[in-house]
């Protein structure tokens, strides 16, 4: 009896670069990162963060391998992050997957990083057809699958909803990752500030409520209610956005994901859209919310399954890489 597919995923679209290996089963054997951390106040720099991934990448490499209890030889595939993302960072990870795909004569399979996201909470959470909310630092999503693939019903026109909590907290000169200890923060807050909130149709705006933040924060409002405000606002927008897609496309599933999906209180309000619309609320386990090497691993599996492969001389990195342009013919369509 042939044993299971093994492929090795290596993401590296901004500041972390993570390697896994994952099965045909949909096992994942190992899930190994490093996170490049800027000092408070600075956001990511794209050269100082490739930096950081190829300084670590061969450790991350090696423990990937020990803790899957797998050698190098036992790997079928390799997949990488193609896009989107920061250049420099992409262009590490993709070298790091061309030397190895040729090293052991496998096929390389380009990845497409929200899509990662979107196939691994499938994955974990058992979602079939779901309206997915997808929020992170990259993306700002509600997409549903339809002819093939990953269709756009609503987005952020400007600003994401992971910037947008990322900025503030440089601001405010907390410590990096800024979304979790703005979460923090939040539930010690008391009083609503008005701050804009922008819903166009079913796409957001948050470059607005970012500026009126910052001046609040300058005025000495309380850091604890600016945090609990600017959540509010952030996450009734997209919550109102969804609900006009949950209800247009009468999906029975709501699936959350990306690393923003780890916020307690985004959870509780797309909770409440989806009970309001009988649909089945579905969230991504909170170690496989941020970028990991499990969601390039994975979908790497899907398209290995379906023929998807990239010659090494045509392995471009793809930084500006609209998920709605992807074939998808692992899904029914």
């Amino acid at each position: 009896m042939p044993r299971e597919i093994l492929c090795l995923g290596i993401e590296s679209t901004a500041h972390t670069f993570g390697v896994s290996l994952a099965t045909g089963k949909g096992e994942i054997l190992s899930d190994e990162r490093s996170v490049y951390k800027p000092p408070p106040g600075r956001g990511i720099h794209p050269r100082e963060s490739a930096q950081h991934h190829s300084q670590v990448s061969s450790a991350v490499l090696m423990e990937a391998l020990r803790k899957a209890e797998v050698s190098l030889k036992d790997v079928d595939a390799v997949a990488f992050s193609q896009g989107p993302g920061l250049g420099p960072c992409l262009r590490t990870g993709a070298t790091v997957a061309r030397a190895l795909a040729k090293y052991l004569k496998v096929p390389l399979i380009p990845v497409h990083h929200a899509i990662g996201h979107i196939e691994l909470a499938a994955l974990k959470t058992g979602a079939e057809d779901p309206l997915v909310v997808l929020v992170s630092g990259g993306h700002t999503s509600i997409v549903a699958f339809s002819a093939g693939k990953w269709r756009v019903f609503g987005e952020t026109e400007d600003i994401t909803l992971g910037n947008l909590l990322d900025g503030f907290a440089r601001e405010a000169k907390l410590p990096s990752p800024g979304g979790p200890n703005v979460e923090r923060l939040a539930r010690e807050g008391r009083h609503l500030i008005p701050l804009p909130l922008t819903v166009k149709g079913n796409d957001v705006s948050y470059s607005g409520l970012l500026t009126q933040a910052v001046k609040k924060l300058g005025e000495g409002c309380r850091l604890e209610d600016l945090c609990f405000s600017l959540q509010e606002v952030a996450f009734s927008a997209l919550a109102e956005a969804s609900e006009r897609a949950l209800a247009f496309l009468e999906k029975r599933e709501l699936l959350l994901t990306g690393g923003v999906a780890a916020n307690r209180r985004l959870q509780e309000m797309l909770r409440i859209v989806a009970e309001e619309h009988e649909a089945c609320f579905l969230v991504v386990p909170k170690e496989y919310s941020g970028d990991c090497g499990a969601q390039i691993a994975w979908t790497g599996i899907l398209a290995r399954q379906a023929g998807v492969s990239v010659p090494v001389e045509r392995s471009f990195v793809k930084p500006r890489w609209r998920l709605d342009t992807v074939p998808i013919p692992w899904r029914k369509p």
